[in-house]
């Protein structure tokens, strides 16, 4: 069988054939030379925006006088928006735990054939495509509400609308089983503790039933890790679902007890 044609076998006798791309190349200078041709152009541009725009600083602190809203750095603005849809316990103290133990366990959970080094798309969709909805469509949009859409009172106001210093947006909290109609405080805990499961864990367990056997990467994946990254994802999911629940049907708590609040 003839081997396809190739720059080095179509070239014309006794003309210069060009070189194969190699496999690997070294750090320096191909890697380092680009890098520093990076990093030399951002902190030029960063040095004319610092010269060409003022920071934004305000007047000098005065403990008589609290700004209305009282803004965290815009790095922990995200955990502030996060606070007007969960409980401090669990905005402040379980979801930036569960962020930093899920980063944790990433190398754990990898079963990419090819190792370390290949990021694209192709090789990598659901780890790519989590990453982006959980730190580009979550955490720097929660951050970008927080900046630019919370004006006085902590109340929502669209771009370019006038921020109302004495706006009062009277907010009615409510449990998602008495939304559903259920009443009785049992059956509402007992409704929102099926809510909760079969949110966290009976659609990974329907997705592994209906998908095991037809998707090698669950069949490579495995039990314990597919668990481990179901939690972890049905979780970053819960908190847009929550967050839609806030925003369109005022829900506080989707599951209500005397000892704990979900």
């Amino acid at each position: 069988m003839t081997p396809p044609s190739s720059p080095e076998t179509t070239a014309p006798r006794g003309a210069r054939r060009p070189k194969p791309w190699p496999d690997k190349v070294h750090a320096w200078p191909y890697l380092v030379r680009l890098e520093m041709l990076v990093a030399t152009a951002v902190m030029a541009l960063l040095t004319v925006w610092s010269i060409a725009v003022d920071a934004p600083l305000e007047e000098p602190a005065n403990p008589t006088k609290t700004p209305n809203p009282s803004k965290a750095p815009w790095y922990f603005l995200g955990l502030q928006e996060l606070l007007v849809y969960f409980d401090p316990w669990f905005a402040g103290v379980v979801l930036p735990g569960m962020i930093i133990v899920g980063l944790m366990v990433i190398p754990y959970l990898d079963v990419n054939p090819k190792g370390n080094g290949y990021y694209c798309f192709r090789d990598r969709r659901f780890a790519v495509s989590t990453f982006l909805f959980g730190f580009l469509g979550l955490w720097i949009c929660a951050i970008l509400v927080g900046t630019f859409a919370r004006g006085p009172g902590w109340n929502l106001y669209a771009p370019g609308q006038y921020w109302d210093a004495h706006k009062v947006v009277a907010i009615t909290n409510r449990d998602l089983p008495p939304l559903l109609g259920v009443s009785d405080p049992v059956a509402g805990m007992i409704v929102g503790a099926v809510v909760v499961l079969g949110f966290l864990f009976g659609i990974p367990w329907l997705f592994w039933r209906l998908r095991r056997d037809k998707s090698p990467g669950l069949r490579q994946l495995g039990p314990v890790r597919y668990w481990v990254t179901a939690f972890f994802f049905m979780s970053m999911l819960g908190v847009v679902v929550k967050i839609g629940l806030r925003l369109g049907f005022d829900v506080k708590y989707v599951l209500a007890t005397p000892w704990l609040n979900l």
